[in-house]
């Protein structure tokens, strides 16, 4: 039996929906197709019918609406160019950025966890770990009640 939270999302169906996702921005950054280009190849070729299919294309879509502000916003936490991270942890961080600062309704440690998590699985030896210090400090910074709260009830 799969777990619903009260409010009907799925958690495990989301989990699924970001590392789609995942592949999906990977994919458009190494591409360079366009992201309705890129939807339609994962919604022929995927097994989506056990993610979460809106907040899939809700991510994509937003990705790609605010990329420049996105990367914008990255770049104070990062210690070089948005090009030049590797491109498994650089579409890990848009996609977070864009959940951290676009969908208030997701917890930012639930975003946290989540990209730590899909960087273990497809980046490099060690780029959660620079997944997770970017996304530290940047919680801090665009969640900053949210976090302070966080620590206050530890």
């Amino acid at each position: 039996m799969r777990y619903q939270r009260q409010d009907g999302i799925d958690p495990a169906a989301r989990s699924r929906a970001r590392r789609r996702a995942l592949q999906a921005v990977y994919a458009w950054q190494m591409s360079g197709s366009s992201m309705n280009k890129v939807l339609e190849q994962f919604r022929d070729e995927q097994d989506m019918e056990i993610a979460d299919l809106a907040y899939f294309e809700d991510l994509l879509r937003g990705l790609e609406g605010h990329l420049g502000d996105i990367d914008v916003a990255l770049l104070p936490f990062l210690d070089r160019a948005v090009e030049q991270v590797d491109p498994i942890e650089r579409a890990v961080l848009r996609l977070a950025t864009y959940e951290m600062r676009y969908r208030l309704d997701v917890p930012y440690r639930v975003i946290i966890n989540e990209a730590i998590e899909i960087a273990k699985r497809f980046g490099s030896d060690h780029g959660h770990t620079y997944v997770n210090g970017v996304l530290d400090h940047a919680a801090a910074d665009w969640r900053s009640a949210e976090a302070r709260s966080s620590r206050a009830s530890r």
